[in-house]
């Protein structure tokens, strides 16, 4: 801030380049309405470890107007990311995606950690799919999956917040 105030530049190397905390005073009505979900509390103790190579931490970046969408999935041991684009952020299409990147690793597969957005409600048939238990963290606490936060941030410096991500092809990657 002090670098900015003085006329200097180097401020805008910094990742978030000092934006703003965005304020959410916006209605959450509907909001930790997913059937069945598992609270972040219930989770093995183990997972907060990060000492085993089977707990995953999940959540998807939405591109510029929410034109297509990249879903995260970071191992929380070792930091091993799986991502692609997805062409929305309907439950049907994340959990479909999901499944699908994670079968190769189905094995190395105990707990999935979701936020409770509504593109994770089908997160039962996640749990069939791969035999792995799916936990929710509270809403609009972040830390709690902090590991795939902080992905995505890496991700959005590539990719920044007017990215349309339909214009994404495996070739970028």
């Amino acid at each position: 801030m002090h670098d900015k105030h003085s006329g200097g530049q180097l401020y805008q190397h910094l990742r978030r380049k000092e934006k703003r905390y965005q304020s959410r005073r916006k209605s959450y009505a509907g909001r930790d309405h997913i059937k069945n979900r598992v609270s972040i509390d219930e989770r093995p103790a183990i997972v907060e470890e990060k000492s085993r190579v089977e707990d995953w931490e999940i959540d998807l970046v939405i591109g510029n107007g929410h034109s297509g969408a990249l879903v995260t999935i970071v191992d929380r041991a070792t930091s091993f990311t799986v991502s692609s684009r997805v062409n929305s952020k309907s439950a049907d299409v994340v959990t479909a995606a999901t499944i699908s990147f994670l079968a190769p690793y189905r094995a190395a597969a105990l707990t999935i950690t979701a936020d409770s957005g509504e593109e994770f409600e089908y997160h039962e048939q996640m749990i069939e799919a791969l035999a792995a238990a799916v936990y929710f963290s509270d809403s609009y606490s972040s830390w709690q999956r902090g590991l795939n936060e902080n992905t995505n941030g890496l991700l959005r410096q590539y990719w920044p917040k007017h990215a349309d991500f339909k214009q994404v092809t495996p070739r970028a990657w």
